[in-house]
Formats: structure tokens, C-alpha cells, sequence
């Protein structure tokens, strides 16, 4: 089983623009998820697909390996759908390109389901983390995701799922962690389908694989990874270095 990590990188940030071209300790931050990300060991190999040149010829220059989208992208999956399109793997793993603090272990249990699914049941898969702190249920930008007996996903959302309608019956509350490792064949799938209502409304891509029928296993994890969003992300992520 081929397996390969592929780093979406898009240059124009809206709530932090340039971001991944800022300064960590010496190296810019894509570099550091680039090498992050090679250092787990878990992959065949690592590229990084992008619509900068600025960006490309940073990775290049240090040594990385770098694909120009041909395509504008609205997301993420559809820029390394173009970009493995011709590439002979079996799964491609999604790494954020704003998380060069890569932690090795949540991406091994990821790819661990492919390695038992002998049936070929799983499409893609994801991590999700057990959350209790109300805010954190109420938050928006906190995608929750809601599973069946199997951990397979039934629904993700931006707003609570499911609504505490009945308090004290024992309901347990997930956060999605967006990592992701697809099959080839339902990136391509996903690359190929219209996007459908639910994911135009909810602006959650993921909406898109369930819509289709795509079964999605998620994996408990304690492991939530540390994203630069913001500049106040980039000096704590300095302090961490």
C-alpha cells in the first residue's frame, strides 16, 4: 500500500495573509510542516501543491518537493485531487500547512484503519477529540462531528450536535480535527461531484464525501494540533520552538 502525505498550500490567507512564508525560528512555516512531516516516517513521499510561486520556490529552494495547481481551487481536497490525479498511490494523506508541529502517533492510528479495512469499507478517515467544555460545544468554528456504533461519521456541523434536548442521557460531544486520509479513488470522486447544499451551507467540504454516500471512520485521539491562524498563533507557536 502506497501512501503518501500532500500539503495544500495557498499563499493568500484571509484572516492571515502570507502566513505560511512567516518566520519560525529561523525556517518559514511551511518549510517546518514540510519537514515535520518527513520526519514522521509514515509516508512514501511528501509534496507540497500550491498556487504561489513564491511558495513553490520556497520548497524547492529547501530541498522539498512541490506541485503548481494548474486550477483555481475553492478547496483544499480538490488542489490535491488535481494534484495526485496521475500519481500512482493508494491513500493521501492531508497535512495542514499551517501545522509544523506535526505529532506523529494520531497519524499513525489514521492510517492503522486502512491497514485492517480488507473489505475496503473505509473511504476516508479522520480524527475527532472528546470535548466537555461548553464553549467549546457552542463555538462555531468548532465542527462537530456525530458517529455511529462503528465510528463512522452520520453528520458534521458548526452548530451543536446533537441538541440537548434531554439532559443527563449520557451524550458525548466530538471535535473534529481536520486531518484526512482518502482512498485515491474518493478524493478523485470528490474532485469530480458537484458540491450538494449541505456543504454550500455549512462551508464544511467534508459534507460533500457524505452526501455522496462515502463512508467516513473516525478515530478517537487526545491529540487536538496546534494550527497558526492568526499572529498571536505565530508568537505562541515561536515560544513553543
Amino acid at each position: 500500500m502506497k501512501i503518501i502525505a500532500v500539503i495544500p498550500a495557498r499563499y493568500a490567507s484571509t484572516r492571515f495573509p502570507a502566513k505560511l512564508m512567516q518566520d519560525l525560528g529561523g525556517k518559514t512555516i511551511i518549510t517546518r510542516t514540510y519537514e515535520a512531516a518527513v520526519k514522521t516516517e509514515l509516508f512514501d513521499d511528501v509534496f507540497v501543491v500550491t498556487d504561489s510561486d513564491i511558495i513553490f520556490k520556497e520548497v524547492i529552494t529547501n530541498g522539498g518537493k512541490a506541485i503548481m495547481s494548474i486550477k483555481e481551487h475553492e478547496s483544499g481536497s480538490d488542489r490535491i485531487a488535481e494534484a495526485v490525479e496521475r500519481m500512482d498511490v493508494d491513500i493521501v494523506v492531508n497535512v495542514q500547512g499551517d501545522e509544523p508541529f506535526i505529532n506523529k502517533e494520531p497519524l499513525e492510528e489514521v492510517l492503522e484503519v486502512f491497514k485492517n479495512d480488507t473489505a475496503h469499507e473505509i473511504d476516508l478517515a479522520s480524527l475527532m477529540m472528546y470535548i466537555t467544555d461548553e464553549e467549546d460545544i457552542d463555538n462555531p468554528n468548532n465542527v462537530k462531528v456525530v458517529v455511529d456504533q462503528k465510528n463512522f461519521a452520520l453528520y458534521f456541523s458548526r452548530s451543536v450536535i446533537p441538541y440537548p434536548r434531554e439532559k443527563g442521557v449520557g451524550v458525548k460531544y466530538f471535535k473534529h480535527i481536520g486531518i484526512y486520509a482518502f482512498r485515491k479513488h474518493a478524493l478523485l470522486d470528490f474532485y469530480n461531484l458537484p458540491m450538494q447544499s449541505l456543504e454550500a451551507s455549512e462551508k464544511l467540504e467534508q459534507l460533500r464525501y457524505l452526501e455522496y454516500g462515502k463512508r467516513i471512520k473516525m478515530v478517537e485521539t487526545s491529540h487536538a494540533g496546534i494550527g497558526i491562524d492568526t499572529p498571536d498563533d505565530l508568537e505562541k507557536a515561536r515560544k513553543m520552538l
